[in-house]
């Protein structure tokens, strides 16, 4: 089965660039057809946070229209730009959302099991998991303890050495949730968005993967002092394949590029003898 995970939409009401430059939600809409596209398609779609700019109404109406030409379940958490009552509001019809406190939930896609974490502080760019989070998580965790399990939020709880998102990562539960991780070896990931690329490290005994953005990438600039600034590179996703046993990801890009090309080499290619391998 494969689940997508795509990140930091940053929607913006119809006609308007976030930034000032970034088409967002023409970036948005061409990573809903790059899903479309793929074959076999996604079980499910995981969003790790910031879904709107703004957290606005209009934004995400926006958002609703876009995931409903979507097949498939889709299960988001709020991000720093998101907010509360707004994101309830859309996701409502959905049925996985709490009506109330923070947005954790837990749902199944297939033999997976999926535990979304509420990190959003209000008004603040930074994340934290508050003590009803974390027993939310613990509970669910002993619920389950054979069944393969995914984690997500948005903040990533490690440093990236990006100096300005590391000052805006999950500063509060951060140990708490590596303990958690690490007492439960059915979580098989922890997902996570808001730095606006790929980024993978050990965290709690599990591989703790940040998903790049499907708008524009955060400046790879591994400098302390590093400004805060993003580029307009190439809009991406993650794709989790479980096989039945365990999880291996790819990285997919959202727009299409040439090809594909067989590795056939012509009778008359330089050198075909020497390099006359698959590839």
């Amino acid at each position: 089965m494969l689940i997508a995970q795509i990140s930091d939409l940053h929607i913006r009401p119809h006609g308007l660039l976030a930034y000032g430059v970034s088409e967002t939600n023409l970036l948005a809409e061409h990573a809903v057809h790059a899903l479309l596209r793929l074959d076999p398609r996604p079980d499910c779609v995981v969003i790790t946070g910031d879904l709107a700019d703004c957290g606005l109404d209009e934004e995400y109406t926006v958002i609703r229209a876009l995931l409903a030409r979507l097949p498939m379940p889709v299960y988001a958490v709020p991000g720093n730009h998101d907010r509360r009552e707004p994101f309830r509001r859309a996701f409502a019809v959905d049925g996985y959302l709490p009506r109330i406190g923070f947005l954790n939930f837990a749902v199944s896609c297939g033999p997976v099991r999926i535990i979304g974490l509420d990190s959003l502080v209000a008004g603040e760019s930074h994340g934290e998991l508050a003590a009803e989070t974390l027993a939310f998580l613990e509970a669910r965790c002993a619920e389950a303890p054979e069944a393969p399990t995914l984690v997500m939020l948005h903040h990533p709880p490690f440093e990236t050495g990006i100096g300005h998102m590391d000052r805006t990562r999950l500063l509060a539960g951060a140990e708490q949730l590596e303990r958690e991780l690490a007492a439960n070896p059915q979580v098989k990931r922890l997902l996570c968005g808001h730095v606006h690329r790929s980024i993978q490290t050990m965290f709690g005994g599990t591989l703790c993967q940040i998903a790049p953005s499907v708008g524009h990438q955060v400046t790879l600039d591994l400098r302390a002092e590093a400004p805060s600034c993003f580029m307009l590179e190439p809009p991406a996703f993650l794709l989790h394949r479980f096989d039945g046993t365990g999880f291996v990801t790819h990285a997919a890009m959202v727009d299409r590029a040439p090809g594909p090309f067989p590795f056939i080499l012509p009778d008359d290619y330089p050198g075909r003898g020497a390099a006359n391998r698959d590839q």
